[in-house]
């Protein structure tokens, strides 16, 4: 059969030349963990460093496997292998419309035997680009960002991908720009604000409150009003994200701009209780 009856295998020997598969940059009793094929559990913080740069999430159940010459694909993990994935759409989860045949290029571990693992018929989850002017083509966003599908994934993912979608979803947080605490009329009252960076300039504040003989209070709001009444995010919410994952573990003594020693002290207390309890953002993925 002619070369041109197969596109498909055209892409490999094109593909051959492989661009780099781009990574993203940089409480409660746990649910279950969601395995990748290689093998680290998925926290919350992890499927989202995932969502977040993929315009395409689909589920998909892999059709055909070739395996890459490593000679052309030097810069794979060792341990594992790049294969050329074909796979048939069964559900579009976020995303234009795509075809029904896909193809793909994704990094896998070997086997126990050293072996390309058995795919083909296992349903997965593909967080991907489109590749212009190739239909049916995706560019995973990470080498690891082909999931085997489980109910439990798809139910911890559709969550992160419903706010991510939301156009009101809180802003990305680069840092805290400025603190200051004011004290209140009776001793040991006072309320701390913290105002957070944000690239677009969008308003994101946390606000701390003490009372006398009542427990320390916080919240977070993502609009200019600095709500007293403002709660601290959920946990697994894309607000707790933002803040988990992009504060600093310390208050930038430089952010505070309260005049006495004891007030900058009060504002640094305060910002560690918000750190200890937002908790840590555990990522279990190792690095691309």
């Amino acid at each position: 059969m002619p070369k041109s009856a197969h596109p498909m295998r055209n892409f490999v020997a094109g593909m051959l030349v492989f661009a780099s598969i781009s990574a993203p940059l940089h409480a409660q009793s746990a649910p279950p963990m969601i395995r990748t094929l290689d093998a680290p559990a998925l926290t919350y913080a992890d499927l989202v460093d995932l969502a977040l740069p993929a315009h395409i999430v689909a589920k998909a159940e892999i059709t055909a496997v070739s395996k890459i010459n490593p000679a052309l694909s030097a810069d794979v993990a060792p341990g594992k292998v790049r294969l050329y994935i074909e796979a048939r759409t069964t559900a579009l989860l976020v995303g234009p419309d795509i075809a029904d045949t896909l193809s793909f290029l994704a990094d896998v571990p070997l086997d126990a035997r050293g072996k390309v693992p058995k795919l083909r018929k296992m349903p997965v989850l593909l967080l991907a680009d489109p590749v212009n002017g190739r239909p049916g083509e995706l560019k995973l966003v990470s080498p690891d960002a082909m999931l085997p599908w489980t109910p439990e994934l798809e139910a911890r993912l559709r969550p992160i991908l419903t706010e991510l979608v939301n156009h009101g979803q809180p802003p990305v947080i680069t840092g805290v720009r400025e603190t200051m605490h004011v004290p209140g009329n009776l001793t040991g009252e006072g309320e701390t604000q913290v105002f957070l960076s944000t690239p677009d300039g969008k308003p994101a504040s946390l606000s701390i409150l003490r009372r006398p003989g009542e427990r320390t209070t916080w919240g977070v709001s993502f609009s200019e009003i600095v709500d007293q009444s403002a709660k601290p995010p959920q946990p697994e919410t894309l607000a707790w994200y933002r803040l988990a994952c992009a504060l600093p573990p310390e208050l930038p003594p430089r952010s505070v701009i309260s005049g006495t020693a004891d007030d900058r002290q009060i504002a640094s207390e305060d910002y560690a209780q918000v750190i200890r309890e937002l908790g840590p953002c555990t990522r279990n993925r190792p690095p691309h």
